[in-house]
């Protein structure tokens, strides 16, 4: 039997080709931006360059801790003891 002699393609493999080629360009172009902000460094609006001083301002300012533990790490940071910090999460 001569099964591929009916003069064209079928529309699903048209449009199976068409989603493939989209599906690869999708991730190529993904792929070559995660290397670009890897390489760089930049991971976005988490990422904080100033510091254990300026994380703890931002945790205060957050609510995650208050004024009493903020003079406290603040103190720990100034002195470099880490071992006084405690144990709290």
């Amino acid at each position: 039997m001569m099964f591929w002699y009916s003069g064209g393609w079928a529309f699903w493999q048209v449009a199976l080709m068409v989603v493939g080629m989209i599906a690869f360009w999708a991730l190529a172009i993904w792929a070559v931006y995660a290397l670009i902000v890897s390489s760089t460094g930049s991971a976005g609006p988490r990422q904080s360059g100033g510091g254990p001083r300026q994380i703890l301002e931002e945790r205060l300012a957050r609510g995650e801790i208050d004024a009493e533990e903020y003079g406290r790490l603040r103190e720990v940071l100034a002195t470099g003891a880490p071992g006084s910090a405690g144990s709290q999460p």
